[in-house]
């Protein structure tokens, strides 16, 4: 009377080895680019978050020109005729030049929400991932949010710039495409 063997022949156990060689060879590729992907989609986020909040804080301060200094809940809205000054929002003031939020912490980056901070701090920024190069209140401001972490952060990014000059007062901001790559938006780091 034969015995029955069990288990796998050594030509079953090769065969399944070399299939989930090949299996792994195709598809980990693959999964190496979900982080890219991941930052790629942070940056759009905050790109978009900038988009909107430039837009409300443009509507608020047309609304709000000229009306001198307003108090609510501990916030002085101080828009001038001119388009500059500060408006209120449920978290604070927004910082506005030519009747767009600034290009720096107080200005579109604590209006679009990119922190659970109100103001934005660079830390904050930091702990969210994401990086903030230059910025400020004046006239022509740029400032460059990067998200971090890619292969290289200098090259995932893209810009911020309320206006040129005070003849451009009103017109929209320019905020950098991300592709192509530009001078004022990347994603080819990321």
């Amino acid at each position: 009377m034969k015995t029955k063997q069990h288990g796998f022949t050594m030509i079953e156990l090769i065969v399944v080895i070399v299939i989930l060689g090949i299996l792994s060879a195709v598809a980990l590729p693959r999964f190496a680019n979900v982080q890219r992907d991941a930052r790629v989609a942070k940056l759009n986020a905050a790109r978009g978050a900038v988009q909107a909040a430039a837009a409300m804080i443009h509507g608020a301060a047309l609304v709000r020109a000229g009306q001198g200094a307003i108090t609510i809940a501990g916030c002085t809205a101080t828009t001038t005729a001119a388009g500059g000054g500060q408006i209120c929002t449920e978290n604070g003031a927004v910082e506005v030049v030519n009747w767009y939020p600034e290009a720096n912490l107080t200005g579109i980056l604590s209006a679009s929400g990119l922190t659970s901070t109100f103001p934005a701090t660079d830390a904050a920024l930091q702990a969210e991932g994401y990086q903030r190069v230059g910025g400020g209140g004046a006239i022509g401001s740029t400032v460059t949010i990067r998200v971090t972490g890619g292969t290289n952060p200098t090259q995932c990014f893209f810009r911020y710039r309320p206006s040129n000059a005070a003849a451009d007062a009103g017109s929209a901001p320019q905020i950098g495409a991300l592709t192509p790559a530009t001078v004022d938006g990347s994603t080819t780091g990321c």
